[in-house]
């Protein structure tokens, strides 16, 4: 079902770019050319937007309509500049707890953890401009409109967050399975923000290297993992049982 924020056509979606669109993802077709088709695709890396190459049938899917190759996703919410967000929160004399996403991809497990997040008083969420999944229709429903009600900031490394967290005294707990040291073991009264990590590779391991805290859920079954969205509201939900 097209969604009501999808644009196409090459020179749309140059002009909507040079307009300040808040363009989520780009879908362009694989082996495109001309030069206006050059022309988008050094103005994509110039904007650092996140675009995908994909096939033909992807972008039919997306659109009845004559694509010419491309087609793209406008955003329904505003994204919050880092700074200004974390601003506001400390601001607000609330303890913050910030949720940081390493390119989650699957669009119903982005949706869910956006419901836990405002469920849980989460005071926002960070994502990474590229390699995540998109805002569209499909997040709104199954964030059953939770994405109006919780800030999201775009950054365009999850490192740059980190950092920023705790230059600001926020302590960064990752949640991975690479660690000895148990969720329920790990201190979340004071300010925090929480890593999840995506869906097939966790959290990157550079990532790891720089936070303040490992963690991992028990497992008690044979299965080594639960669903990102699962494991997501478990942390949230430890965070919400030791501040109440």
């Amino acid at each position: 079902m097209e969604h009501e924020t999808t644009i196409f056509g090459i020179r749309a979606v140059i002009e909507a770019i040079k307009s300040g669109e808040n363009i989520d993802k780009i879908f362009l077709q694989k082996g495109l050319r001309g030069d206006l088709s050059t022309e988008l695709e050094q103005l994509l890396h110039k904007e650092r937007l996140n675009f995908s190459y994909v096939p033909v049938e992807k972008l039919n899917r997306l659109t009845t309509k004559n694509h010419q190759g491309v087609v793209a996703q406008i955003a329904p919410i505003s994204f919050y500049p880092l700074e200004e967000l974390v601003t506001n929160v400390l601001e607000s004399g609330k303890t913050p707890l910030f949720l940081l996403l390493d390119q989650i991809s699957d669009v119903r497990n982005f949706g869910a953890i956006i419901r836990t997040a405002e469920c849980t008083g989460v005071s926002g969420i960070i994502i990474q401009k590229k390699g995540g999944a998109p805002v569209n229709g499909d997040t709104i429903k199954t964030s059953a409109g939770a994405i109006f009600k919780i800030p999201i900031s775009k950054v365009d490394h999850i490192k740059d967050a980190v950092f920023y967290m705790q230059a600001s005294g926020i302590k960064v707990v990752a949640a991975t399975e690479k660690t000895d040291q148990n969720l329920y073991d790990v201190s979340f009264t004071e300010p925090c923000a929480i890593i999840m990590g995506s869906e097939g590779k966790g959290i990157n391991p550079s990532i790891l290297k720089i936070v303040d805290e490992t963690a991992k859920l028990p497992i008690l079954g044979d299965i080594e993992s639960l669903n990102v969205s699962v494991a997501c509201g478990a942390f949230l939900y430890e965070v919400v049982r030791q501040r109440l």
